[in-house]
């Protein structure tokens, strides 16, 4: 019988571990973490859709290493909000990193029964400072009112709905971090129609196509 996708090849993955690991250095203990984060994720692949199949074998760099390169973006950031967590990223890949941090919260917003009963997995195996949301984004954006540092969402939506589910919390002090591929400059183009918006792309440190869209401040038309 072939392999089947949700097995990746053990020497693929430890190479690809390797360049994700020299892209964003992290401390002996965050690896660590990462190193569960990752078996456990394979575990629940082979029955859960968490990431798309033609990536588990890059699943370091690809989600791993571009989840971790927004800490960068945010160094003092203690409080984190991720939208549409899914299997993950960033959210979980951060509160990993952040787990020895004093005072860190991230909170893992996921409607999808599946995908939430595996954050809530992941997040007891690991032990790390993350609260799962098993509820749709706009009913957690209402409901919440602690004072947030960074709100997060990749491969979520188009940059037109992310503004419209992150501003409650970005005109409460918190700095957006929206991940984005090659069609990013059109999704730009499509937002200012009606958003007024103070946004600066980051290259991304994982891909040469894609920007990381990072928005300060965010005003309906």
């Amino acid at each position: 019988m072939g392999r089947s996708w949700s097995d990746p090849r053990p020497g693929d993955l430890a190479a690809d571990r390797v360049r994700a690991l020299s892209v964003a250095s992290v401390s002996r203990e965050t690896t660590e973490r990462l190193d569960r984060f990752v078996d456990v994720l394979l575990k629940w692949q082979r029955t859960t859709s968490l990431i798309a199949p033609s990536t588990v074998d890059q699943l370091w760099t690809r989600h791993v290493a571009d989840s971790l390169q927004l800490l960068g973006l945010a160094p003092e950031a203690r409080t984190w909000v991720d939208l549409g967590t899914g299997g993950g990223f960033p959210g979980l890949v951060i509160a990993c990193a952040l787990a020895g941090r004093p005072g860190s919260r991230i909170h893992l917003i996921d409607s999808h029964g599946r995908k939430a009963a595996f954050l809530r997995e992941a997040v007891r195996t690991l032990g790390v400072p993350a609260l799962v949301h098993a509820v749709r984004i706009e009913e957690f954006i209402n409901g919440f009112s602690d004072a947030v540092d960074v709100v997060t969402a990749r491969a979520v939506a188009p940059l037109r709905t992310l503004l419209s589910y992150a501003e409650p919390l970005v005109k409460r002090g918190a700095l957006a971090l929206f991940p984005k591929g090659q069609d990013v400059e059109t999704e730009l183009t499509d937002a200012a129609k009606y958003w007024i918006i103070e946004a600066e792309l980051i290259p991304s440190r994982t891909s040469p196509r894609a920007r990381i869209v990072v928005v300060r401040t965010a005003q309906r038309r």
